[in-house]
């Protein structure tokens, strides 16, 4: 984009530059042909007349009022008494004149005429820069593809190698919940591992829905039951917290494990970007969730669904993002708001989506 802007003015600069030079150029062909017009020479497009001679405007040079381009020659029926040498299309010549005169003879070259050959000159060097700044985007569009084909297999490479790293991970992940369901001993070890390998399985479904598009299936599923599953699974992890959790009954269709990932990353968010000693409160309607939770404040509300943006050094970035693609799909609508130091992000369930 700035090689095309550096592009664009140079092209801009040449042509002003190449417009006045052709003005000049103009002026300087009708100044010549004025002169041979005044020694003698044949030329329909100038007119003249005779006008009384102001000292100030000397004769035989270009000047320019309201009616046109004009210059003042001797009038030929006055007797001559000096010599001067003009330049003629031939080389100099010598032509009478005296500087002691009541009257000259003004040939000059119309607005119009004049205005209108500036026109022609400005279409022409218009069109002339239409086809050099096509030719600049062609040219700033190869570079561009050129300069960023690198990058594009750089970001080819590592989706591809993050698909197989998600897609490595969930055989192991598998087998490790599968295995702590079969442990019959139960302890605040067995529990604390089984804690965090369903946070990997989390963390490894948000990777997976980033990177694929996703089909939603049908069911009915309650909402209530959701959340009380992830109310019992965030507790314990900030047990500093203080959770109000106020439910109606809520059975919506839709998708249940793109619902839940929707539930895990609103009440993630919730809990990572809390105040010390905060509070999370969560009221469920037949059609709406609400999550409400304390917050250190929010710089920029607008961009808090944006990939990859985030206000501290915490998290990747994408837990939002993810909510906001998964709520398209399924056709939940969602508020943001902010007041004081309160956050609430509101889920609204359509008619057609309650069970």
């Amino acid at each position: 984009m700035l090689f095309f802007g550096v592009i664009l003015l140079f092209l801009l600069y040449i042509t002003y530059k190449e417009m006045r030079t052709e003005e000049q150029n103009l002026k300087s062909r009708l100044f010549l042909e004025m002169k041979n017009f005044a020694l003698g020479a044949e030329d329909t497009r100038f007119a003249t007349k005779v006008i009384d001679h102001n000292s100030s405007q000397k004769l035989y040079k270009l000047h320019e009022d309201r009616q046109g381009l004009y210059i003042l020659v001797p009038h030929t029926d006055i007797p001559q008494k000096e010599l001067t040498m003009i330049v003629g299309p031939v080389g100099n010549i010598v032509v009478p004149y005296t500087s002691n005169i009541p009257t000259v003879k003004k040939i000059w070259y119309p607005k119009e005429a004049y205005r209108s050959q500036i026109g022609q000159l400005q279409q022409r060097l218009a069109k002339q820069l239409i086809l050099f700044v096509i030719g600049a985007i062609i040219l700033s569009l190869l570079a561009a593809w050129y300069t960023l084909r690198p990058l594009r297999e750089s970001a080819r490479r590592m989706e591809e190698f993050i698909k197989d790293i998600i897609h490595d991970l969930n055989t192991p992940l598998t087998s490790i919940l599968l295995n702590l369901k079969m442990i019959d001993k139960q302890s605040e070890e067995i529990e604390s591992i089984h804690t965090s390998a369903q946070t990997i399985q989390m963390l490894h479904h948000n990777l997976d829905a980033y990177l694929k598009e996703q089909t939603a299936t049908e069911e009915i599923v309650d909402v209530g039951e959701v959340v009380d599953h992830y109310v019992r699974f965030f507790t314990p992890l900030y047990d500093y917290l203080e959770w109000d959790v106020r439910q109606e009954r809520c059975r919506v269709h839709t998708d249940r494990k793109a619902f839940e990932r929707i539930v895990y990353n609103l009440l993630s968010n919730a809990c990572k970007y809390n105040t010390t000693e905060g509070k999370i409160k969560i009221i469920l309607t037949p059609d709406r969730l609400t999550i409400t939770n304390n917050s250190y404040g929010v710089k920029h509300p607008e961009r808090v669904f944006e990939r990859f943006y985030k206000e501290s050094d915490r998290g990747l970035g994408i837990g939002l993002h993810i909510v906001d693609k998964l709520c398209h799909t399924l056709g939940i609508e969602k508020q943001f708001t902010q007041q004081d130091n309160l956050v609430t992000v509101t889920l609204r369930f359509p008619k057609e989506m309650q069970a």
